[in-house]
């Protein structure tokens, strides 16, 4: 197929080539353009080709397109995504009544539907008609020689994300390279492109608008559209296909050519780069989520074996500069058990049961997942009974006690795994009939740390053991075919190497010994160069791919997917937000938010209760939401590798205070917590809320030394609990009594500069609360400060305190709110004393210590001050009462399914597009005059002299609808007859009356314009 532009409107056509259509294509052609004044939204045509117009059209790019892969916008602009190159390995299973083969995409194009910005339009080789022509899109980013150089595409991270040869797609349209044999065989309904396993599907974000398009096609023009290929479904991971020949049996002496297969399937919900992406997510979905099929197929049988690895499905993650010691952090310890059942829950939805193969070591990074992995895995097993199980096998002890050899005869023998060997078994189908002949009831989930290496390894050995199993039913003699193996090495090293580069950026470790069996010393230089160039680029070079990746799937925050016009389902989807109450309810809980700065003390002997819990009559919070700032000493050393055991030590405390506190109903859990050198921020929450919290993210921002040093900055945690998202933020600004300009500063560095995953800031949340030590100072002098302080004179202080008037200048916190402040400045104490400083620097009391909030949920309830003396500083608390909202999505779905039935249900006679017509309105029609005054009136203008309204015969009362209510009849029994009587009165009622004409001097209203309607807007929906 062949990709043209036209202009006037502009306009993209994916048109089928003669070739195609001499191969069996209808000629058609699908066409893109831009909604007007839309980023964001497309109106797509799937037409005959003889109904396009291309004589006047460019032919952009002189490459044949393989397809279409959707539809995204980038920047203000939204781009048509195609690939212009890619080559067939080969069929996956050539016995197959329909061919599998698979192609490999090299090169991608973007192409913009809205800016001719992007376009090279006077490219020399560039031509109107169909002749061959130069890619005139996209630009030579490298081009030297040029005065200025051109600006890089909005869309070149994704396509050099994408031309990186680990992206693959189905040469033939009517099979689903993204599910496994046997789930494909398994399907009774009749082949449709909308089937397809979503876990694995990458473009699923940009081509969805398109199946949405597809699917609201008659049945005979989707079948059409889906013999031209234009819309393609790829998955990320690698194909690698081989054909040999194998021994046959005696009666023919021919050889018997058999199709070896391996087909890794890269998951894209929790995907990313190495250290940018770890463990679990809420939903269950683990970082590096592969499966990986092997399928052999010959004339007769077709064999099929999956396995998957996955990150530890906890919640962990690795921070700052990677080296070679990985430094973990379980972030969320005592709340990861949720997810974890989530995710293994799947997996036996999925495959019938699962296995885990845990190759973990003993160090003591690895060793604290392995001891969390197998207490969740006690916990789900009460859940999900015998069919989850773990083993650990410590990969690299085996390999320093007995090399590399020992490993493969040590896994083979380990009791668990024979015997879910035997138990799982595999998937056999007849190779003529597609019938299954046996299931894969189980799965082997196999993880090491970054699921590339060990993992990789030991799924070789797996597959080769499981294979045998095969062989040994339908030929015994090939299990020593020396060709055989030799090929299933090399197709799993590949696999190695092409899974490494997609996670880690270089080719995997170890795969000398998968090739060869054997460990050669080129084989240990070849992986200590792919050490140092991993360190180098998870550091460097990841982050510019993570943010490539996000935007491809759609994770973020501020990306808007492009729908296709469609004024139905455009109008129901504006009616579900119109009726949110309805498929939704809302809950009331409780927040408490306490701040202390700690001076870098540890513990003191006073108990917590009077700040944790100072209301003791008052219901229990929900959420417990704590910021401290010095919570080490601010030395140079702790600036440059913190103490985390000072924080650790905290967390203990406030953890055993609320364990022993009096009165207990409920027990709390740390949910996360977060340190930037001195300042720490921890989210302690009821245990039953665990379930429904989720999203947890944290993030912090430097601002000490202008964002090189983190002695000040501030540290964010936000979080989903239920449908409602909160964002919380401990800091520590400047400090100084006379620096506002550099606490202002802070403010806004850190709204600008502190993001959380998937491009999230602060302001992307629906309610957001500061806590922290802004450091705001008092302007009086000494004595007066505290004089009044110590009479309770708050008006007077408040008055001088410069955070109140930098809010109420809108130099920081525009928007936020903040509690009366009816307690006493909480710095600065003599230590262990209810005095304010009496140290030779004598400081100006301050309320430094605050809690600011913003949001149209949030109720603040409490706002005062605890005594605690342990610090220079007193903590500071807020209690806040917060709405959230639940979303029932089952109701939701239900709701817009009715909504959907109604627009589209047409009574007998009565065309859609008739209806439509009568409920929306045209874009030609004049804008309605602006309404009448006590002064003005609408038709007393120059363009209506004298009040001369002359109204337009297509104003006239029409589509049905009825005359003015208001004007009565001549036959007005009321206007013509004087009688009082109460029975012509009674009478006279029942006929429409005539208003009195008015008395005033004004010109007589005429006849408003009538708007006519069309169906280009959106039906209004009740």
């Amino acid at each position: 197929m062949y990709l043209y532009l036209s202009e006037g409107p502009r306009t993209l056509c994916l048109v089928t080539s003669s070739q195609d259509e001499r191969h069996g294509c209808p000629a058609r052609a699908l066409v893109f353009r831009a909604a007007q004044g839309s980023s964001s939204q497309a109106v797509v045509e799937f037409l005959p080709k003889s109904e396009v117009d291309l004589s006047n059209a460019v032919r952009l790019t002189s490459r044949i397109v393989k397809g279409c892969l959707g539809l995204i916008s980038i920047a203000g602009d939204m781009f048509l995504a195609v690939i212009i190159s890619a080559t067939e390995l080969g069929n996956s299973r050539p016995s197959s009544p329909i061919s599998e083969a698979v192609c490999q995409i090299h090169d991608v194009g973007f192409y913009c539907l809205t800016s001719s910005l992007w376009d090279d339009v006077s490219d020399p080789t560039t031509s109107p008609g169909f002749g061959d022509q130069g890619d005139t899109y996209m630009r030579d980013y490298n081009a030297s020689g040029s005065a200025t150089p051109a600006p890089e595409h909005p869309c070149q991270p994704l396509r050099k994300l994408i031309s990186t040869g680990t992206f693959y797609y189905a040469a033939d349209p009517q099979w689903d390279l993204s599910s496994r044999l046997q789930r494909r065989l398994a399907r009774t309904e009749p082949w449709d492109l909308s089937m397809f396993d979503e876990r694995f599907v990458w473009n699923e974000y940009i081509v969805k608008s398109l199946l949405d398009f597809r699917e609201r096609l008659d049945s005979h023009e989707r079948v059409e559209l889906d013999r031209c290929q234009f819309i393609v479904l790829a998955i990320q991971g690698h194909v690698g296909i081989c054909t040999l020949a194998l021994p046959a049996p005696p009666t023919n002496g021919s050889p018997a050519v058999a199709t070896l297969t391996l087909i890794s399937r890269l998951g894209w919900k929790r995907a990313g780069t190495r250290f940018n992406t770890r463990g679990v997510d809420d939903d269950g979905n683990c970082a590096n989520f592969v499966e990986t099929e092997t399928v052999f197929s010959t004339d007769q049988h077709c064999y099929s074996y999956v396995q998957v690895r996955g990150s530890v499905p906890l919640f962990w993650e690795q921070q700052g500069l990677q080296t070679f010691g990985q430094r973990i952090q379980i972030t969320r310890p005592q709340a990861s058990q949720p997810a974890f059942d989530r995710h293994f829950a799947a997996l036996v939805e999925e495959y019938g049961a699962v296995h885990a193969i845990n190759l973990l070591g003993t160090k003591e990074n690895e060793a604290a997942l392995t001891t969390a992995y197998n207490r969740h895995m006690r916990s789900a097993q009460h859940a999900l009974g015998d069919t989850i199980g773990l083993t650990s096998f410590d990969f690299h002890a085996a390999v320093r006690i007995g090399g590399h050899e020992s490993v493969f005869r040590e896994v083979r023998h380990l009791e668990n795994i024979v015997d879910n060997l035997d138990r799982f078994g595999f998937a056999m189908a007849d190779a003529n009939t597609n019938d299954i002949i046996t299931e894969q009831k189980g799965v082997f989930r196999t993880n090491c740390l970054d699921c590339l290496d060990r993992t990789n390894f030991v799924q070789d050995i797996m597959s080769r053991t499981a294979l045998e199993q095969f062989l040994m039913h339908v030929r015994r003699e090939w299990i020593h075919s020396t060709s055989l193996w030799s090929n299933h090495g090399e197709l799993w090293a590949e696999n190695g190497d092409a899974l490494s580069r997609i996670y880690a950026g270089t080719g995997a470790l170890n795969t000398s010994f998968t090739r060869s069996g054997k460990r050669t010393l080129a084989g240990v230089l070849s992986d200590a160069t792919k050490s140092v160039s991993r360190a180098y680029i998870n550091n460097f070079q990841d982050k510019g791919k993570q943010a490539a990746i996000d935007m491809f799937v759609g994770n973020l925050s501020t990306q808007q997917q492009v729908t296709i016009f469609d004024p139905i389902h455009d109008s129901v989807r504006a009616a579900l937000e119109r009726r949110l109450s309805e498929y939704s309810t809302t809950k009331q809980c409780t927040i408490f938010v306490g701040t202390w700065n700690l001076n870098g003390r540890p513990p003191s002997p006073e108990s917590l209760l009077p700040w944790l819990f100072p209301r003791p009559n008052t219901p229990e919070p929900d959420m417990l939401v704590l910021g401290f700032q010095e919570i080490v000493p601010l030395t140079a050393q702790q600036i440059v590798q913190t103490d985390p055991e000072k924080k650790r030590v905290w967390e203990n405390k406030i953890l055993d205070t609320l364990d022993r506190r009096p009165s207990k109903k409920s027990s709390y859990i740390l949910l996360r917590s977060h340190q930037l050198v001195g300042t720490a921020l921890l989210v302690l929450v009821k245990q039953e809320l665990t379930a429904v919290i989720r999203n947890v993210e944290a993030a912090s921002h430097k601002t000490g030394l202008r964002g090189m040093s983190g002695n000040k900055g501030a540290v964010g945690i936000r979080l989903d609990y239920h449908d409602t998202s909160f964002c919380f933020l401990t800091a520590h600004f400047a400090a100084g009594h006379a620096n506002v300009m550099e606490r202002n500063a802070d403010y806004r560095t850190i709204v600008s500069g502190l993001h959380f995953l998937k491009g999230k800031t602060i302001d992307s949340h629906q309610n957001i609360i500061w806590l922290g030590d802004t450091n705001y100072r008092i302007d009086l002098d000494n004595d007066r400060v505290r004089t009044l302080a110590l009479l309770d004179d708050f008006d007077a202080l408040l008055a001088a305190d410069q955070l109140k008037r930098a809010m109420d200048e809108r130099a920081v916190f525009e928007g936020h709110q903040e509690g009366p402040l009816l307690f006493r400045p909480t710095y600065k104490y003599d230590l262990g004393t209810d005095n304010y400083d009496t140290s030779e620097k004598l400081r100006i009391p301050a309320w430094t210590d605050r809690v600011l909030f913003k949001g149209n949920n949030l109720d603040l309830a409490v706002y005062s001050r605890a005594d605690l003396r342990g610090s220079d500083h007193r903590p500071v608390f807020a209690i806040f009462r917060a709405e959230v909202r639940i979303i029932d999505h089952v109701k939701r779905a239900a709701l817009s399914k009715l909504l959907l039935e109604s627009v589209t249900s047409t009574a007998p006679g009565e065309k859609l597009d008739e209806k439509l017509a009568s409920l929306t309105f045209t874009a030609d029609e004049p804008e309605l005059p602006p309404p009448s005054s006590d002064d003005t009136a609408w038709w007393d203008d120059p363009d209506h002299p004298n009040g001369i309204v002359i109204p337009l015969s297509s104003r006239s009362v029409a589509h049905g609808k009825g005359a003015n209510p208001f004007d009565s009849s001549s036959e007005s029994s009321l206007s013509s007859s004087p009688s009082s009587s109460e029975e012509e009165l009674y009478h006279a009622l029942q006929a429409p009356i005539t208003p009195a004409q008015p008395t005033t001097t004004r010109r007589p209203a005429p006849p408003p314009p009538i708007r006519v309607v069309k169906s280009a807007s959106e039906p209004e929906l009740t």
